[in-house]
């Protein structure tokens, strides 16, 4: 499951990042300044980028049997600014739990 949490969180950030460059800096560029060259250009990119989300983040809560609720608030911050680094972050922490709880506490001598 390992893998699938660093394609998972690769490609988190990838999407957030190009996610964050069309807001802040597209969107302004084309209805303000009438110049869709970034938003014509990211747009697309962002849409194939978030299909890669999409794919990821539905491998990773099959592995980690997550119930559809998760999977699809997961699925979904990908969509809105800045929410997909948030939800990196708690998936991250949710798949290290289990992990964790598995792991023997150390004997005391």
């Amino acid at each position: 499951m390992g893998a699938a949490l660093t394609r998972y969180r690769v490609i988190a950030w990838i999407v957030g990042v190009v996610l964050i460059l069309l807001v802040v800096i597209g969107m302004p560029l084309k209805y303000a300044f009438d110049n869709p060259v970034v938003v014509e250009t990211i747009g697309p990119a962002h849409g194939f980028l978030y299909m890669i989300y999409l794919v990821a983040a539905f491998d990773l809560s099959r592995r980690a049997d997550w119930p559809l609720k998760r999977m699809l608030l997961v699925m979904l911050a990908g969509t809105v600014p800045f929410v997909s680094f948030y939800a990196e972050r708690r998936v991250s922490a949710w798949v290290a739990a289990p992990r964790q709880e598995r792991t023997p506490e150390p004997v005391a001598s």
